[in-house]
């Protein structure tokens, strides 16, 4: 496995990161932000569970494949101590040309600080029915 770059930023700037390197189809950027440890997951929806940086390279490259693939991560919802950051979130998928069932993602994304920086562990994403649930936070008017 190749020497990964240095990325020193937030867990909140690692998911971006992440999210752009898949509306890019970027594959050595986007595996740069796993952490090292050959534990890492990914599920992705319907899918089965892939373990370990070679497993889960192999599953995203057959998806940017078919091209890549915008993601909007919306609604976050986060806990974050000094080593871990968990952060569930609506994923709102954009393909041009492709017409979806009324359905949403949601995502959990879990961080570890790392000597590294901030690396992601653990990605699962499932499909859930029907349009995405009201975000309560910036629908709520405070006095």
């Amino acid at each position: 496995m190749p020497a990964k770059k240095q990325f020193n930023g937030s867990a909140d700037e690692v998911e971006a990161a992440f999210y752009d390197a898949i509306s890019r189809a970027d594959l050595d950027a986007f595996m740069d932000l796993w952490a090292d440890d050959e534990e890492i997951v990914c599920i992705h929806p319907g899918s089965s569970r892939q373990v370990g940086h070679a497993a889960i390279r192999a599953s995203w490259e057959t998806i940017f494949d078919r091209g890549n693939v915008h993601i909007q991560a919306t609604q976050l919802h986060a806990t974050h101590n000094l080593l871990t950051a968990v952060h569930s979130v609506i994923e709102q998928i954009h393909r041009p040309n492709e017409t979806l069932p009324d359905v949403h993602i949601l995502a959990t994304n879990v961080y570890l600080k790392t000597p590294q920086g901030w690396r992601i562990t653990m990605h699962h994403a499932s499909v859930a029915a029907g349009k995405a649930p009201l975000d309560l936070f910036k629908a709520s008017v405070l006095h």
